[in-house]
């Protein structure tokens, strides 16, 4: 038989891979006899198999494809402990992390580089290089001259740890687990395998490097090669594009099924009648015979393949066959297409699909030797062009078996149509950004005691991709050792800076005049307005500065810019900060996102830097706590007045605020919230005063003798501080009576 002669043929030619191709010859001339038989070549399969086994099969890669790995080397789990005390008279909280090292075969041939990396079908590396997760990865492109991974030759030894040369793998170093489940996930990967989009004939010359290729330029995405010989693999395509194969002056030919540019079909000489018994009668007459087959009973034919439109997911496209009933051909095509590239392979095969069969049985008492199996030729008694499928030698003559070439008698090629791939959710692959920072402490809101400081963290990114940073404090505020305090989270604060400086307002009466530009760290945030009744509940507080603030108006000017007017001021009894503003100041929106920094943790927040590190820092970002005493200083006291007595003293009275007490109840008097009430009075600043009283009570009264010795150059105004246990309030100014 023919297969057995080719076989020999193409092994003697090319070694084993040679011989496969000659097995695809014969399989072409030995399906006209007894009938095909099903390849098992390349298939689709599912993206997310990911093996680790003895003997698995490594794929060839070709263009740029998605596909899973094996792993091939592994380390244990590492865990990690992380405790966190969750605030005063609260229990800490112990957390658990683990991390893994592997290293992960994609291709047996040698790859141009990674792209993206899927991890339980999520971004697990984004387009531009970055793992979403902590962790270090390094590939190998499987060139002959690629050194040992280092972690492994540390990890195994040098003697004991190949290089795996020829073979594409990638190691992870350290990766962390806890988005996954604690294990490793199960791994896909956008392979690189060549610079450019493949072709037919570059898959063909890479697996068979001495056959001559020509005419095969159908452009492909990609393929993937995982089982099976040479052969099978072009025996899959050949579903989608069919393949000649042919042997000629000892050089195997794979070419298109169609004639070779530049190479005139043979004209076969006349038929010539048998002399002895023949098959037919026609051909023991006239030397050959036609038949046609009836319609085949696919009407139309389909493309499965991996569409790159939607990250490689398997997709579907059918052509336009017949329109009376029959069966659908579906074409297994591990290949990477567009949808309109799988469309014209499945309306080419649809129309090819739509041709009854077309054979000649044809006897000849000579030939040319340059014709052989595969070669495409023309007979004096049938117009078009004809391929010999087989041929049998005998007595007294050569009866070839030819089939019409599908590239005449109007088969042609489909004409493009419409496509579309389908509704698709891709992963968001969000960049990661560098965090963003601000500590801060802010003043006592009534719960709790009041006696530690609340300080806060307000941390973001300039984007989604922004996954979050650990939290540390310097203690010692000069670099020294780190202390961790916590994560932020992943929800990201609205921070920012101010684009010009905030003018000073009365903080009794609403601002309506001042308007500040802020710009958000992130662009993809936005600011809300507040009716008057909301800001009152709390609504639209933000940090300015040392200033606290609300804000009724937020508008969108371009980008993360946003204008702010329509203010509250000074609340929280900062009123002491309205006139400190300068230009490129914090913005801060006081919300949930912040994060509460334990006391216990931070020491004395006037000399700690708050630290944080997250996957898109560089370097670790460290911030002061700015207005580190704002909670346990005592709020400055109002309504200042001097009065002038008849006598020529002056008597100073003033109102006194408590930490905490925000609500002003008629008929109720504030509380303290300090262990004593004691006041400093001083004329002049209470940092070099020319007179200083202390009193317990919100009076005192300056004699007229006290006020006459005053030197000429004093100042003409009192300052009064509240004393707290802890630190002395801003102070209060009053002028001197008239």
């Amino acid at each position: 038989m023919a297969t057995l002669l080719l076989t020999a043929v193409g092994t003697v030619f090319g070694g084993p891979l040679g011989g496969a191709i000659g097995a695809l010859v014969g399989r072409q001339i030995d399906t006209a006899i007894i009938g095909g038989r099903r390849v098992e070549g390349p298939r689709l399969k599912d993206l997310t198999v990911q093996t680790s086994s003895y003997g698995s099969a490594l794929p060839l890669h070709f263009g740029k494809m998605r596909a899973a790995g094996s792993v091939i080397w592994a380390t244990e789990l590492v865990e990690h402990k992380d405790t966190a005390s969750s605030g005063k008279g609260r229990p800490s909280v112990t957390s658990y992390t683990y991390s893994s090292s592997f290293a992960v075969a994609v291709s047996s041939r040698p790859i141009a580089g990674i792209g993206r990396i899927w991890a339980d079908g999520n971004l697990l590396r984004g387009a531009s290089g970055d793992l979403k997760v902590g962790g270090t990865l390094r590939i190998h492109l499987g060139h002959g001259d690629q050194a040992p991974d280092p972690l492994m030759v540390q990890a195994e030894g040098i003697t004991h740890c190949p290089a795996y040369r020829g073979l594409a793998y990638v190691v992870f170093e350290d990766l962390q687990l806890a988005d996954y489940g604690n294990r490793i996930p199960s791994l896909t990967f956008e392979i690189l395998a060549d610079t450019a989009d493949t072709s037919i004939g570059a898959i063909a010359r890479a697996i068979l490097p001495e056959a001559e290729v020509t005419n095969l330029d159908t452009s492909l995405a990609g393929f993937s090669i995982d089982q099976g010989s040479a052969g099978d693999a072009l025996a899959v395509i050949a579903d989608a594009v069919p393949i000649a194969c042919a042997v000629s002056g000892g050089a195997l030919k794979i070419h298109a099924a169609e004639p070779i540019a530049g190479i005139s079909p043979v004209m076969l000489p006349g038929p010539a009648a048998a002399n002895r018994e023949a098959q037919s009668a026609e051909i023991k007459a006239s030397g050959w015979s036609r038949k046609r087959e009836p319609l085949p009973r696919f009407r139309q034919c389909g493309v499965r393949y991996y569409d790159v439109a939607r990250d490689y997911q398997p997709g579907l496209q059918r052509g336009i066959g017949r329109s009376e009933q029959g069966d659908l051909q579906v074409i297994e095509l591990p290949a990477a297409l567009s949808a309109s590239a799988a469309q014209t392979l499945a309306g080419n095969a649809s129309r090819r699909a739509a041709r009854p069969a077309d054979t000649i049985s044809y006897r000849v008492t000579e030939i040319d030797p340059a014709i052989g199996p595969g070669i495409f030729v023309q007979v004096p008694v049938a117009a078009g062009l004809w391929q010999i499928v087989q041929w049998e030698w005998q007595q007294d003559g050569v009866l070839l078996a030819l089939a019409a070439s599908h590239a005449t008698g109007g088969v042609g090629t489909a004409t493009p149509i419409a496509t579309d791939p389908g509704r698709f959710n891709a992963a968001a692959d969000l960049l990661r950004t560098p965090t963003v920072l601000e500590a801060f402490a802010l003043p006592w809101d009534g719960t709790g005691s009041g006696a530690t400081p609340a300080a806060f963290a307000a941390a973001a990114g300039a984007s989604a991709g922004w996954t979050g940073a650990a939290l540390l404090a310097d203690l010692g505020g000069d670099g020294g050792a780190l202390t961790s305090i916590g994560s932020t989270g992943r929800t990201r604060a609205r921070i920012g800076r101010t684009m010009g400086v905030l003018a000073p307002a009365s903080p009794l009466v609403l601002d309506r005049r001042s308007t500040l530009d802020v710009t958000l760290a992130a662009s993809d945030q936005a600011l809300v307005d507040a009716s008057l009744a909301q800001m009152l509940q709390g609504a639209n507080r933000a940090r300015i500065g040392n200033e606290i603030v609300q804000f009724a108006s937020a508008t969108p000017l371009s980008g993360s810019v946003w204008r702010l007017s329509n203010w509250l001021r000074g609340r929280g009894g900062s009123e002491w900060a309205i006139d400190t503003h300068v230009a490129d100041e914090p913005f801060v929106l006081i919300e949930d996102a912040l994060v509460r920094l334990d006391p216990a943790l931070i020491g004395d927040p006037g000399t700690t830097r708050i630290v944080a590190v997250g996957l898109g820092d560089t370097a670790a970002v460290s911030v002061p706590i700015a207005d580190a005493g704002a909670t346990l200083r005592p709020l400055s006291p109002v309504h200042g007045n001097a009065a002038l007595q008849s006598d020529g003293s002056v008597a100073l009275t003033w109102i006194r605020r408590a930490r905490g007490a925000w609500l002003w109840l008629d008929g109720v008097e504030a509380p303290l919230n300090e262990e004593f009430e004691r006041w400093e009075i001083a004329v002049g600043e209470s940092t070099a005063p020319v007179l200083r009283w202390q009193t317990t009570s919100a009076t005192l009264t300056v004699t007229a003798a006290q006020i006459a010795g005053l030197p000429t150059a004093a100042p003409h105004y009192f300052t009064v501080r509240q004393i707290g246990r802890n630190a002395a309030s801003k102070p209060l100014r009053i002028e001197f009576p008239a």
